[in-house]
């Protein structure tokens, strides 16, 4: 019998979606598995390598379970991630260190020296087109290299989340391109863009050979097999970033369309065939098309915030509701209150920023707080402000790229709420269209990358008659007016404040 199924890892920050499509596109099953950060020190998250593969073994378990589809018609199996990973693996295999999370700021000091390698601050962001910060990967290698000196030492290569998952699965330490960008690649040449690790200090031979997101692997090894419940040697592909694959599964593939997503973090891509420069926090990275790339402005918390507002602000209720039930009593109070929130703005930086911002220090702010204001009041500014952010983004984006966004593909668990949906249609005075599998659009994205490379279908641009649309939101001019208000009043807060938030921070932070 000729195979025609994927099974796809979407692996995140706060857990796993493993789901089983066949070769339409239609999901059969999907099972999803949590784990948790650890904050060693302030600034700092991260996470056990050990846990995501736990998670992955058991969603793979689930599903195959549920569908019953026999193992041997599988094509393979891929994984797409988070971006930004950092796990040091030894000769032995053994891990050396937890994984150093996208989130994680430790590196200030690391980012601040090597930008003055390059002559300073000013010449680094000419010379690049932004800033680095803490967060970013380099300047944690040079932390690690500082700080744990016998662990970079001993460390054979530094592998991403996916790199690791593969490792897991196939034993071959590898990095894919688009996973690459997070550390430094060149996407014309596409290789590792040596020269940064050079100022850096970072020996290059740390860095595992390179595979598209295209290409087959390996097979999974007889463990791993055994472990998922699968046969060994089922292919393994190079698979790629979250941000890569929700990119794909949104369906918005085509030059200069434009997509969101909404999850535990949020961000801006756009699809491209140049190579424009970094430019207010935006990045150009290699997507998951080979062909192509992508310009990306993250927003480190958006549904994230969200939850921190039900452990807040829903304690009881959450004793009582399960999780659908507090979306709807938190809609329903948002829905009481009218657009603008009454004047409260709520700046979503709880784990600063990337885009359009880039910052470590900044965090979240409650502007314009009164007696009138109400829970329901904070649900709403909340969803509101994370608008503003992603509507600066865009607006960002058509001035510095020239791009043109007359539309937005929404995918992310975000995009299953009508009412979140409509106010980005109205802050960003945009037409808003939703996909059919909102919460599974990173791993079918994953899955295309396993139809490509398989040969199922020819291109990427297939994808299009694969991932359909659900629902449009057209923006509503009558709240123009107070959006416009309170969109430059946002602006204006982090401006006023951003030597406030050094101040507090930066010793804070400080490690």
């Amino acid at each position: 019998m000729r195979r025609k199924y994927v099974i796809a890892h979407d692996v995140g920050t706060s857990g796993v979606k493993a789901v089983l499509l066949d070769t339409g596109g239609n999901i059969l099953a999907s099972s999803e598995e949590n784990y948790r950060f650890s904050y060693p020190n302030p600034g700092w998250v991260e996470q056990d390598p050990e846990d995501y593969w736990k998670a992955i073994v058991q969603s793979t378990k689930t599903i195959v379970s549920i569908s019953k589809i026999p193992a041997s018609e599988l094509i393979g199996i891929v994984f797409t991630t988070q971006a930004m990973g950092i796990i040091p693996i030894d000769k032995e295999n053994n891990i050396l260190n937890h994984n150093i999370s996208w989130v994680d700021g430790r590196a200030e000091k690391q980012a601040e020296k090597l930008m003055n390698r390059f002559l300073g601050r000013k010449a680094f962001k000419a010379l690049v087109g932004i800033e680095i910060t803490g967060k970013d990967v380099i300047p944690k290698l040079m932390w690690l290299k500082e700080h744990k000196p016998e662990l970079y030492k001993n460390t054979e290569y530094f592998l991403d989340v996916n790199g690791f998952l593969k490792f897991k699965a196939t034993g071959k330490k590898v990095a894919e391109w688009s996973g690459a960008c997070s550390y430094a690649f060149n996407l014309r040449k596409k290789d590792w863009e040596r020269i940064f690790f050079k100022f850096a200090g970072i020996d290059t031979a740390k860095l595992p050979p390179l595979v598209r997101s295209v290409d087959e692997v390996g097979g999974l090894t007889a463990d791993a097999a055994k472990d998922m419940g699968l046969e060994p040697g089922l292919p393994v592909y190079g698979g790629c970033d979250d941000t890569q694959s929700a990119a794909i599964g949104s369906g918005a593939i085509d030059e200069g369309e434009a997509h969101i997503y909404l999850g535990t973090a949020a961000w801006v891509g756009v699809m491209t065939g140049r190579a424009p420069k970094f430019k207010h926090g935006a990045v150009c990275l290699q997507s998951a098309d080979p062909g192509k790339n992508l310009v990306v402005g993250v927003t480190e918390s958006a549904g994230a915030n969200l939850e921190w507002l039900i452990e807040r602000f829903y304690t009881m209720e959450k004793k009582h509701l399960n999780n659908g039930s507090i979306y709807d009593l938190m809609d329903e109070e948002a829905g009481a209150v009218a657009p603008g929130s009454d004047h409260l703005i709520f700046t979503p930086w709880l784990l600063g920023e990337r885009c359009p911002v880039s910052t470590t220090t900044t965090r979240g702010t409650i502007y314009n707080l009164s007696l009138e204001h109400k829970r329901g009041h904070f649900v709403r500014a909340l969803s509101e402000g994370i608008a503003y952010n992603l509507r600066w983004i865009i607006e960002n984006y058509e001035k510095d790229f020239g791009f043109k966004i007359p539309s937005l593909r929404i995918t992310g668990g975000g995009a299953q709420n009508d009412r979140w949906m409509q106010i980005f249609a109205d802050v960003t005075k945009r037409k808003i269209v939703t996909t059919n599998q909102p919460k599974m659009a990173g791993a079918i994205g994953g899955a295309m990358c396993v139809f490509v490379g398989a040969g199922v279908i020819n291109e990427f641009s297939s994808v299009r008659q694969i991932v359909g649309s659900n629902k449009e939101f057209f923006p509503n001019p009558a709240n123009f007016d107070i959006y416009d208000l309170l969109f430059g009043d946002y602006k204006r807060i982090y401006a006023s404040l951003k030597a406030t938030y050094e101040s507090s921070n930066a010793i804070r932070f400080k490690v």
